[in-house]
């Protein structure tokens, strides 16, 4: 996968909360809830800056934005980071851009201080190849939280020291 085919960039433009909607809609795993909570917090950092603590990789393409990922510090943590969205186009998945979107984020991450990255997701079969990709991509199951999303929707929660 070359680099080269998608441009990065971190700063949040007007336009992103659209183009995140489009992108998570785009997966059909994501409830009417969750595609809102995705996109609140693109406005939220437009509206804040970095004091939202929503930090933010896009990867456009042919004026195109094809997949992006949100990070922050885990308030009362030294170096702790949640990764609470990476999403691709279901266009453009299965041609690395998630890897390379998860990369910038960590390097991002180590960059602003920190050393470890904490991401959650379902346990729901829908979520299988999300919790292959996470563990292909060197993170470590440290937790299942049985029943939080709601009846057979376990949370999985997946680390990484960097």
């Amino acid at each position: 996968m070359e680099k080269s085919r998608w441009s990065l960039r971190t700063e949040v433009r007007q336009t992103d909360p659209f183009a995140i909607r489009a992108i998570v809609e785009s997966s059909g795993f994501f409830r009417d809830d969750e595609v809102e909570v995705a996109v609140s917090l693109a406005e939220e950092h437009l509206e804040k800056g970095d004091a939202s603590g929503y930090f933010f990789v896009f990867a456009d393409r042919n004026d195109r934005t094809e997949g992006y990922a949100c990070f922050g510090p885990i308030p009362c943590t030294q170096s702790s980071y949640d990764l609470y969205w990476i999403a691709v186009d279901e266009t453009t998945r299965g041609g690395g851009l998630g890897r390379l979107l998860l990369e910038e984020s960590e390097r991002t991450i180590r960059q602003m201080g920190g050393t470890r990255v904490y991401i959650e997701t379902s346990s729901k079969p829908l979520y299988e190849p999300t919790r292959q990709f996470y563990l292909r991509c060197g993170y470590s199951q440290v937790a299942l939280l049985d029943d939080f999303y709601g009846p057979a929707d376990s949370k999985v929660i997946y680390a990484k020291t960097l």
